[in-house]
């Protein structure tokens, strides 16, 4: 048994224990070859949930943060990204993102299953913000098929600003390969490569059900930033993410 399906079949029980998972569609995900697995991102736990409910070791390239040393929980759940075969990435200036894209395509061409959340970091109110053209270069470059996935609940057990998860269900849907063919062989393409994405974002929503934002959600979360800077007492992170998700739609 490799180290993965050791680290695997030690987690995975005690995951579903904790969080009951309802999982759709996982036949979906072929067999062999290489496929990239593109989620929606609610959590930083999302990562180890899809990784437990795959059938097949999935590797994600996550950034470096979420390998930090803290509490009890935050060093179980860096263990357990290790354990089953996850890759830290330097997010500092200077880190070029076609090195991680790099990177990616090589986990591919190996024949593996490439996990990635194309948001580019976690939505900042649960709706689902646009994707980053990296994916559909990904896709486009490695000829690899892409599941879209669909998280819920995630966001419940490991929400912004808490270290220690707590226990809730967990569903997951995975949908049919998208159809990327009316852009093969176009991966140089700036207007493909956001097409694509943008089908790929569609797949998802339909999964999901979320409002779907046409903005970077580290854009809104730079907002967020901002305006959280400017007030002070209670007018704090919710009610900022609450106007958000009433009053900025463009």
């Amino acid at each position: 048994m490799s180290m993965y399906g050791a680290a695997k079949a030690v987690i995975a029980p005690a995951a579903r224990t904790l969080w009951p998972i309802e999982a759709e569609g996982v036949d979906h995900i072929p067999a062999r070859g290489p496929v990239i697995l593109a989620s929606n991102h609610l959590s930083n736990i999302d990562p180890l949930f899809i990784g437990v409910v795959v059938p097949r070791p999935v590797v994600f390239i996550a950034k470096e943060e979420l390998f930090a040393d803290g509490n009890a929980a935050q060093r179980a759940f860096t263990r357990a990204l290790r354990a089953i075969g996850q890759l830290s990435v330097d997010r500092k200036p200077g880190q070029s993102s076609q090195e991680a894209m790099e990177n990616s395509l090589n986990v591919l061409r190996e024949g593996s299953v490439f996990g990635i959340f194309p948001e580019g970091t976690r939505s900042p109110d649960g709706r689902l913000y646009r994707g980053q053209t990296g994916l559909a270069w990904l896709a486009l470059s490695s000829g690899a098929p892409v599941v879209p996935v669909a998280l819920y609940g995630t966001d419940r057990i490991l929400p912004h600003g808490r270290t220690v998860p707590v226990l809730r269900r967990v569903g997951m849907r995975f949908g049919a390969p998208v159809d990327l063919s009316p852009w093969e062989g176009e991966a140089a393409k700036a207007r493909s490569r956001r097409a694509a994405t943008d089908a790929i974002m569609a797949a998802i929503q339909r999964l999901s059900g979320q409002e779907q934002v046409p903005r970077f959600a580290a854009t809104v979360k730079a907002e967020l930033q901002e305006q959280e800077g400017a007030h002070t007492g209670p007018a704090s992170r919710p009610a900022l993410k609450d106007r958000l998700r009433l009053g900025r739609r463009g």
